[in-house]
């Protein structure tokens, strides 16, 4: 990659990565472009350079959170030595850890900007749907893998089951920021454990 493109790739990043540290806490609306290019050190003219517009960069930052969660994701649900059951209550674990920040306002962009934005762009929609989609997917796979090896029991199909736990996991991640406690994610950590049977 030649050095003027590998630059303009790292400060494309750089905007990214600021944008979702400010928006975590604010929100997409509440965030003016000149806000995440000072936090990017980058010149307020040269956004244009990097994002086509406003929704295609909403759009390139929703998709670069997902790459990111589901690596992450990955690497926990990859464990080795560990049973499915045991990767999968790790992988909540560290769901409930992300969501205790700033008094339970959490890091999570599906949590703090599925609602406000699903309403007001279709390609950021579009991105949440995906990335909400490709969790559901490992979550899927990992309960099948503890079905496998005998440290997962559930009642329903693998596919309905992880889409429960994720939209549990989601509402209890909203709860949570409103009663600004930790409690309904306790209370949704039991929940999973005896959905799985773990």
């Amino acid at each position: 990659m030649p050095a003027t493109t590998a630059r303009s790739a790292d400060t494309r990043r750089n905007i990214l990565d600021a944008a979702q540290r400010i928006m975590a806490h604010k929100g997409y609306s509440a965030v003016g472009l000149n806000e995440v290019l000072a936090a990017a050190a980058v010149p307020k003219g040269s956004f244009y350079h990097y994002f086509s517009s406003k929704d295609a960069f909403g759009e390139a930052l929703l998709k670069s959170y997902f790459d990111d969660y589901l690596a992450d994701m990955d690497q926990v649900l990859a464990q080795p030595g560990r049973s499915a059951a045991e990767r999968l209550m790790s992988y909540w674990q560290m769901w409930r850890e992300t969501q205790s920040f700033d008094e339970c306002q959490g890091k999570c962009l599906a949590v703090k900007l599925g609602a406000e934005v699903s309403d007001l762009s279709e390609p950021m929609r579009l991105a949440l749907k995906e990335g909400t989609g490709a969790i559901v997917d490992r979550l899927e796979r990992a309960i099948t893998s503890g079905l496998t090896d005998g440290s997962v029991v559930i009642d329903g199909a693998p596919r309905e089951t992880a889409q429960i736990l994720y939209d549990m996991w989601l509402g209890a991640s909203v709860m949570a920021k409103i009663h600004r406690s930790l409690e309904p994610l306790d209370a949704t950590t039991a929940m999973t454990r005896r959905l799985l049977h773990a």
